[in-house]
């Protein structure tokens, strides 16, 4: 498979037909008029920008509860949100910015991209791992050192991503830019590396995803949170795509750009909104100040507890013993969506204590 169209001379002298290149190759590559800004960029800074902007307006709503009730699991997922989102826009802006047909544009467009997919996938691994091993995290160290570890992977991952990126650019991904100069799309590692990588995903966000339906299930300390789970089947099902796109430009077949264009852009602009859709839209439903007179009644505590646990799996561990559920109910996991505790009752709670003593 070419990327971009060439001219040969055949032996009889004539020239031969000029083949234009992949439709989902010029989605990555084809400018907005004359600005030599790619219209792929822009595409993926819409999205990234109004993200930031809420996150910035949330801004005081956040604080307020960090206030009232220190969580920081709760923080520390903000915290790589909004610098997943900062990062984003920071790389289409760099993109926009910089000519890629100078060794230099080049490089820079590259470097910042395997900035962003670092901090995407710290952020991916950290949410996976506060999940698995909540149940034995007993201080705030710990909730600092996973995001530590995490980045740690993520960096060799980058690295290595980064090497084979500047050192070895894919040939699929090489555009030829009408004579004004030549240069290499960002092409995630080449297509071998970012298909082993994907299948490698595949297997770990898949085997998280059976666990509950196991027998691993009695043994275990399993989040309960179904959306936990339903995230990790969504990212197993988009690396798979990129599994078998990767594979399909790896061989030849054009038709696997398309597939991987639809799981880049999902990605790049998407990801960190599942995050905070699914792990922290629920803490910050809650006003800025909440009314501390307002006491539940014995029906509506029900009703509550009645919707909470529409969204979770039925799991041994959870009647298991009360020191688990006293476990679940600290501070350090209200609301994190792994377990079934609420951090606004958890702070209406508190406040209320605080008013009374």
């Amino acid at each position: 498979m070419t990327s971009m169209a060439t001219t040969e001379i055949p032996p009889n002298g004539t020239f031969a037909p000029i083949l234009p290149p992949p439709i989902c190759m010029l989605l990555l590559s084809v400018d907005i008029g004359n600005s030599r800004v790619r219209a792929w960029d822009v595409a993926i800074l819409i999205p990234n920008t109004l993200f930031l902007l809420y996150l910035l307006w949330k801004l005081r709503v956040v604080h307020a509860k960090m206030r009232l009730k220190s969580v920081p699991v709760i923080l520390a997922f903000y915290v790589m949100v909004f610098i997943v989102a900062a990062v984003g826009v920071t790389r289409c802006v760099v993109s926009m910015t910089v000519n890629a047909s100078y060794w230099i544009g080049d490089v820079a467009d590259k470097m910042i991209w395997l900035v962003l997919r670092f901090f995407l996938l710290a952020t991916e691994m950290s949410v996976v791992v506060f999940g698995l091993v909540f149940s034995r995290l007993d201080s705030k160290i710990s909730v600092i050192l996973i995001p530590l570890v995490s980045s740690l992977i993520a960096l060799i991952y980058s690295v290595t991503q980064g090497v084979l990126e500047l050192k070895y650019p894919d040939p699929h991904f090489h555009i030829s830019d009408n004579g004004e100069g030549d240069y290499d799309l960002f092409a995630h590692g080449g297509m071998l590396f970012w298909l082993i990588s994907s299948l490698v995903f595949v297997l770990v966000y898949f085997v998280i995803w059976i666990l509950p339906w196991t027998p691993l299930r009695t043994k275990l300390f399993l989040p309960t949170r179904r959306s936990f789970y339903w995230y990790c089947a969504f990212l197993a099902a988009m690396n798979a795509l990129q599994a078998v796109g990767s594979g399909l430009i790896y061989f030849d077949h054009d038709e696997g750009l398309c597939i991987v264009d639809i799981t880049t852009y999902a990605y790049f602009s998407a990801f960190h909104v599942l995050v905070y859709v699914t792990f922290l839209r629920s803490s910050f439903k809650l006003a800025m100040m909440p009314d501390f007179s307002y006491k539940p009644q014995a029906d509506e505590r029900a009703e509550s507890d009645n919707e909470a646990g529409s969204d979770h799996l039925p799991l041994p561990h959870q009647s298991s013993s009360s020191d688990s559920k006293e476990f679940m109910d600290s501070n350090l996991f209200d609301s994190t969506r792994f377990t079934y505790s609420s951090w606004s009752s958890s702070i209406q709670s508190d406040a209320k204590q605080t008013m009374v003593s």
